[in-house]
């Protein structure tokens, strides 16, 4: 079981007896538990019920020898990056180019100074502890971003600089929940924010699923973007997924239809905003015209535009329906739209 207290606890590994009685002195009197293993084999054993916070490993060892246990440790992601030091007698470059190209961290020579095992242990346990917090964060800050804007900023690190913006081809879908303003008006905050939470969950889900990915929140719905050469027919097959997720939580108290409006075209994608805080997202006419497609609609409806209809084509499991030219606010002229719904075979190909 892993470690709770806030002593640490250190993993002796060595075959010989007097060596492990010193090293456990050492390490005690820093204050550390000690957990003993008098081989490579045994120590793997002990790992099935204990997770120390560091390790020292005797070189040389009958068996499986201390630099092979090095290796085994790396393998195992639980021990990526937990401190490992070697302890030697020898002074074989080969040996330590052999140990540091498996992972270990540094080496103790012997006879053992306590002033160098616990310097070198303690400066390996405070490096461990700012890897760890740093990982903490960016695993709670992975749950704000979207995976997609998550590798944006990955490969922008490895570059040192911003990617500039592009345009390029999406599809874009926008999702609503009808008669919001007066919901908020008659629920609790509490209630109000714990289905508008449950609601959006289920929908960052579907588009998760359907290889999209979410642009942002508009507070009672979202902005999601799909690419690829199946945008449009990733986007459609999201859709119908949400609306049906939506039915199944329909809940009588607090009613939460949705209207959702889907188009594609040509967009700018890149950073938006200052240097302190920054924005990736897509923008131009076409999310304009999504967003107005999705204020179209009516509750329970999915409105798309004549060109994410004519993108999916003669699909079955889609239908297209009430074809007709309607006037959008904001575009001079009417536009071509319909409405998707699912057939039968579509409904039982979508998630329960």
């Amino acid at each position: 079981m892993e470690n709770t207290q806030c002593q640490r606890t250190i993993m002796v590994v060595d075959d010989h007896r007097f060596s492990r009685m010193v090293l456990s002195r050492i390490l005690q009197a820093a204050d550390y538990q000690v957990l003993i293993a008098d081989s490579s084999e045994r120590a793997l054993e002990m790992l099935e019920e204990h997770i120390p916070d560091a390790f020292m490993i005797d070189v040389e060892m009958p068996g499986m020898g201390g630099i092979e246990l090095c290796q085994k440790l790396r393998e195992q992601p639980r021990f990526s990056m937990t401190p490992i030091l070697m302890v030697t007698a020898l002074e074989d470059p080969a040996v330590f180019r052999r140990a540091f190209a498996v992972g270990c961290d540094d080496f103790v020579d012997k006879p053992l100074s306590p002033l160098v095992v616990t310097a070198r242990l303690g400066g390996l346990l405070k490096k461990y502890d700012s890897f760890r917090e740093l990982e903490r964060v960016r695993v709670n800050l992975a749950r704000y971003i979207s995976p997609r804007v998550r590798q944006i900023i990955e490969r922008s690190a490895q570059m040192d600089e911003l990617p500039p913006p592009e345009e390029r081809e999406v599809c874009i879908l926008f999702s609503d929940i009808r008669g919001f303003t007066a919901l908020s008006q008659k629920l609790p905050p509490s209630v109000l924010f714990s289905n508008i939470s449950q609601q959006l969950g289920a929908q960052v889900d579907a588009v998760y699923r359907n290889r999209g990915y979410v642009d942002k929140f508009g507070g009672d719905g979202i902005m999601a973007v799909f690419d690829g050469d199946s945008m449009a027919w990733d986007a459609c097959r999201c859709a119908l997924e949400i609306m049906q997720v939506a039915a199944e939580m329909a809940n009588e108290d607090v009613p939460m239809p949705l209207g959702i409006g889907i188009h594609q075209g040509r967009v700018v994608a890149g950073n938006i905003g200052s240097g302190k805080h920054l924005d990736y997202s897509v923008i131009g006419n076409s999310v304009n015209l999504a967003a107005r497609l999705c204020g179209y609609a009516h509750s329970q409806d999915i409105v798309v535009s004549d060109i994410v209809c004519q993108a999916v084509g003669e699909d079955r499991r889609f239908r297209f329906v009430d074809p007709c030219y309607a006037r959008i606010r904001g575009l001079p002229e009417r536009i071509k739209i319909y409405r998707l719904e699912p057939n039968e075979e579509a409904s039982a190909a979508l998630p329960s």
